[in-house]
């Protein structure tokens, strides 16, 4: 599978999440810890049959880290939604688009090309209408609530990338999903709502997250975000705004405006746009050699790094 294709196809599977957890009918810190909880099965008998030995300390510490900013994405956002609206809160979390570009930048000096600045073009205004924005006066603390949901979406969506530039990438994804229910948990007890027997119709929506979404969808990201240049990566990914807008007029009943099938149209077009670039089908750039590359060599014979 080519890994602008990956990377869309993961979007659209976490795409899903957002109806399955408003299906489960359950609080922040519930839906966000047992949908980790859930994943974890699996995703150990995946990593157990990856090629490579354990971890190394700064690996799991970045994985860690990972975990813990997806967890407060997932809480933040949620809990932005109740204050300033879904449509709203979504357009500030997928400032991601705008956000991972420049961490990569400032981090690894990965460049940014200009067709990467006519995608974003694209998409921006379409997320801005597929989330059936309408206006009126924001809440300050939705507003931070959701800025800081973007900034940990940001910074997970970096770190779930170097993470996977090692070729272990279900081992450290093993840690990433662990660290965001141990997170997840301590948050629900903290006031982000957690009930641990929600019953058996919750429990079974949230498996499907689980599977859906955090198995499948984010693994499909983790494995292939590696060898995209983030830019192409971060437009990709807003396939999931677009998915969730979609299901909820099929599975909810949620009917689509003219302005929503435009933004829609919008992404789609930047996404593909993105996706045809010479990149998008290169490695990344942050000193990861090409599968099947030879190491350049010193005058001494040793490998150079």
């Amino acid at each position: 599978m080519r890994p602008a294709w990956g990377v869309a196809t993961g979007a659209l599977a976490v795409s899903a999440s957002a109806v399955l957890i408003e299906l489960s009918g359950t609080a922040p810190g519930t839906a966000s810890f047992y949908r980790c909880l859930f994943a974890l099965a699996p995703l150990a008998v995946l990593a157990r049959a990856e090629h490579g030995g354990a971890l190394g300390r700064s690996e799991r510490v970045r994985a860690v880290l990972a975990g813990a900013l997806f967890a407060g994405d997932s809480l933040l956002w949620t809990q932005a939604i109740g204050e300033i609206g879904a449509g709203l809160s979504t357009v500030l979390v997928n400032l991601q688009v705008v956000l991972v570009p420049v961490i990569a930048w400032a981090a690894d000096r990965e460049p940014v090309s200009r067709r990467y600045f006519a995608a974003v073009a694209l998409v921006l205004p379409g997320v801005v209408l597929a989330a059936g924005v309408t206006g009126g006066p924001a809440s300050v603390a939705g507003t931070i609530h959701a800025s800081l949901a973007a900034l940990c979406y940001s910074g997970f969506l970096y770190l779930l990338r170097r993470g996977g530039q090692d070729g272990r990438t279900r081992r450290s994804y093993l840690v990433v999903t662990a660290s965001a229910a141990v997170v997840s948990l301590a948050a629900g007890f903290l006031g982000y709502g957690l009930d641990l027997t929600p019953g058996w119709a919750a429990i079974g929506w949230l498996v499907v997250v689980a599977v859906c979404g955090q198995v499948v969808g984010w693994l499909l990201v983790a494995t292939n975000t590696p060898r995209l240049p983030s830019a192409v990566g971060a437009v990709l990914l807003l396939l999931t705004p677009v998915g969730a807008v979609v299901l909820g007029a099929l599975v909810l009943g949620e009917r689509l405006s003219p302005p929503q099938l435009l933004g829609c149209a919008l992404v789609l077009a930047g996404a593909v746009l993105a996706a045809r670039s010479p990149a998008a089908s290169s490695p990344c750039r942050s000193g990861t050699p090409a599968r099947g590359a030879r190491p350049r060599r010193d005058s001494a014979g040793r490998s150079a790094r």
